[in-house]
């Protein structure tokens, strides 16, 4: 007779994993809610949509649950992979909307008047604009930078979700940030910023 699964949820997420792959439901649960805003919020940031993003949470953490049986214990993080898929989801989408090269003055904007309607354009504004400048960005500057400074993540931990050593995530980040700076040079007045 099998006996129940207690689910520590201060287990680690590689643990949980396993014991998912065991047929644990709860640590299935733990992770999900452990992992999917992460997955979310780098998707919303990458691709600036929020049903696009959720669709990427949502394949990523499929793909998850798919590898967990053939997961090698203490070969890579679970969230290290987790960003891998999730950044390559979205570069998928970036360059499909690249072909598609639909112009943004045709997407209708959103009627919502709270705060108010200039500070919401604004906003958005800001939020293409940063969008943009970081799908410009080559695909690993864009990756690190978005790691980085969206996500949190450490230089071993990129370095490790890139195949490369930690110098050249700092090079790698350092150049983005440059790049973006670089991108959104004069644009400052426009998105309502003080030049200075």
């Amino acid at each position: 007779m099998a006996m129940p699964l207690d689910t520590d949820p201060h287990m680690d997420d590689a643990d949980l994993l396993a014991a998912y792959a065991r047929g644990d439901a709860g640590a299935a649960r733990l992770l999900t809610v452990r992992l999917t805003p992460r997955a979310f919020g780098q998707a919303m940031r990458m691709l600036g949509d929020s049903g696009e993003a959720e669709d990427v949470a949502q394949e990523a953490m499929m793909r998850l649950w798919r590898v967990a049986p053939e997961w090698r214990h203490g070969e890579a993080k679970v969230t290290t992979w987790l960003f891998r898929v999730v950044a390559n989801l979205c570069t998928d989408r970036l360059r499909k909307r690249a072909r598609a090269a639909m112009p943004l003055d045709a997407v209708a904007e959103p009627e919502d008047p709270t705060p108010s309607v200039e500070s919401r354009m604004q906003d958005d504004a800001r939020r293409d604009a940063l969008r943009l400048a970081l799908a410009a960005l080559p695909e690993r500057q864009r990756i690190a930078v978005t790691m980085r400074h969206f996500e949190g993540a450490a230089n071993p931990e990129i370095a490790e979700a890139l195949g490369i050593g930690t110098e050249a995530v700092e090079s790698l980040t350092a150049r983005g940030k440059r790049a973006l700076a670089a991108a959104l040079k004069g644009q400052a007045a426009a998105l309502g910023y003080e030049e200075g």
